[in-house]
């Protein structure tokens, strides 16, 4: 059996291969505690059997039945098991799985994801036998020789939030600090800000539209985040530019003025910087995996 902590330590190398990857909680060391660490993957969680404490940003709640859990890369998160036993499964997966099907589904816009949403939920027997099939259905397109078998994946990845949408909120996990609310507005307007105009802003453009200091905005952002705002921005602005890349009609040269840069070779590095790929790579790379 596999160490569970150890295999987080090493899951981004790993996951430079696959953009998704489902596996059972019961074929790691699940029963061993996961220190609180932001980790770079999305990540879709049952606990069906096992009890523990699942921290979250600041917060916690213990989970002594079955649950649904959705972790954020932005958001630190831990694990404190409290029995032996812990049976379920989780899947994780990239930024550029959700890049990839942006227009697609619920899940790159689902609440769970986002910072101030509420992350646990907990299914009833008969919900948790049917989220238990979806991931069974996942393992066995991942181990499929299918092409679109990672589509089939984010469908049923669908299939679960919907499930989740349907169960009540559960309440139990609170973040009302003030650093906390204004991190929360800025992540919402970031987003906002490149969904509907997609060119670069900097951290004190955001701060004025928020009616606070650049410095405070800072703070709260590194608070809760542990990243400046100037990181969150840049990894905002690659993430909207791997979805403009993956629609031919659109240039290199386009994206790049699109996104604010004065000429192309200065998003080429700022492209290659981030991902390790040139735009040019980037594009040609998904056009072969797709």
């Amino acid at each position: 059996m596999q160490d569970f902590y150890r295999w987080h330590q090493r899951e981004e190398s790993e996951h430079d291969i696959n953009p998704v990857a489902v596996y059972r909680r019961e074929e790691f060391s699940c029963s061993r505690s996961l220190e609180s660490g932001r980790y770079k993957f999305y990540k879709v969680s049952l606990c069906v059997q096992g009890s523990g404490r699942l921290g979250y940003a600041d917060c916690g709640v213990d989970i002594t039945r079955s649950a649904l859990a959705f972790s954020d890369p932005h958001i630190p998160y831990s694990w404190e098991p409290y029995s032996a036993e812990q049976t379920g499964y989780f899947c994780l997966f990239t930024e550029d799985f959700l890049s990839r099907r942006k227009r697609h589904g619920v899940l790159p816009s689902s609440p769970f994801f986002q910072l101030d949403g509420d992350p646990v939920r907990f299914p009833d027997e008969e919900q948790t036998r049917l989220i238990s099939y979806f991931f069974e259905r996942m393992l066995l397109e991942q181990n499929s020789n299918y092409p679109g078998k990672y589509a089939v994946i984010h469908n049923y990845l669908d299939l679960i939030i919907h499930e989740a949408l349907k169960m009540q909120p559960s309440h139990l996990l609170f973040r009302n600090t003030a650093a906390f609310r204004l991190c929360s507005q800025f992540m919402i307007l970031l987003d906002q800000h490149f969904s509907e105009q997609g060119d670069w802003r900097k951290p004190a453009d955001f701060a004025g539209q928020l009616y606070v200091h650049v410095n405070h905005l800072n703070r709260s952002v590194r608070e809760v985040t542990g990243k400046t705002t100037t990181t969150l921005i840049a990894e905002r602005a690659v993430l909207e530019a791997k979805h403009l890349l993956l629609q031919p009609s659109h240039t290199i040269a386009e994206i790049a003025y699109r996104l604010g840069f004065n000429h192309p070779g200065n998003f080429n590095i700022f492209f290659k910087k981030h991902t390790g790929l040139t735009p040019t790579e980037f594009r040609r790379q998904t056009v072969c995996s797709s």
